[in-house]
């Protein structure tokens, strides 16, 4: 399983070179399936948005596909998961995203998409494989109220794959407001590890190994 973890999508040469390596072909030669089911529960503007989507497809893909998670039969948002070499996840609200998937029965079936595909996460869309995506981490982290905005209280990971838990957009301008000292007061109270990364920087897991690739700063707090 191949997984490129971003904080903010493909912003440097880095982050697309390893997405070519993990890919094992050109972007020219391959299909991409963009995911934007996070950004639509997330309010304001969206030009974020528009930059994202305008940044991958200007990789040249064979194919660039668009596809939301949410009111399509089920079997053909699989068919065209399975048509794409590349999943890309979009930002926004990531309990809206992992909701999606639980609430659609297409957990099991997209994890198995995932062993011969790769997954691109971007921000919100990185968030949603750990185990500790749950109410109590949502708490910890301090934003329980992009659960309660869904009317939910409660959030099932639907993958659970690992213990660690990834935050987004450190120093970002985007988000003053998360500094060392914002990410110093959530590992002081957090119960599971979690990387801190900047709008530079993924978390790459490849099968079993886990490393970090990055032109920016990220934190590790095991």
């Amino acid at each position: 399983m191949d997984l490129l973890l971003t904080s903010s999508g493909l912003r440097n040469d880095s982050l697309r070179d390893a997405l070519r390596d993990m890919l094992g072909k050109p972007f020219g030669s391959a299909n991409v399936v963009y995911v934007p089911t996070a950004s639509v529960a997330e309010p304001g503007d969206h030009g974020w948005f528009v930059a994202n989507l305008v940044r991958l497809h200007g990789l040249g893909w064979r194919e660039f596909d668009v596809l939301e998670l949410n009111g399509l039969p089920r079997q053909m948002v699989l068919d065209r998961l399975r048509h794409a070499d590349v999943i890309y996840a979009e930002g926004g609200n990531h309990y809206h995203l992992a909701r999606s998937i639980t609430g659609n029965n297409l957990a099991d079936d997209f994890l198995e998409a995932l062993e011969s595909r790769v997954y691109v996460g971007s921000s919100a869309g990185s968030m949603i494989f750990s185990r500790n995506l749950t109410a109590h981490s949502a708490d910890v982290i301090g934003d329980a109220a992009d659960l309660h905005v869904l009317g939910a209280t409660t959030v099932e990971s639907p993958f659970g794959l690992f213990d660690w838990y990834l935050k987004p957009h450190l120093d970002s301008p985007e988000f003053p407001e998360r500094d060392d000292a914002w990410a110093d007061r959530i590992a002081g109270r957090a119960d599971f590890p979690i990387y801190f990364i900047d709008d530079q920087t993924a978390v790459r897991v490849r099968d079993d190994k886990v490393d970090v690739v990055s032109e920016g700063r990220w934190r590790f707090h095991p």
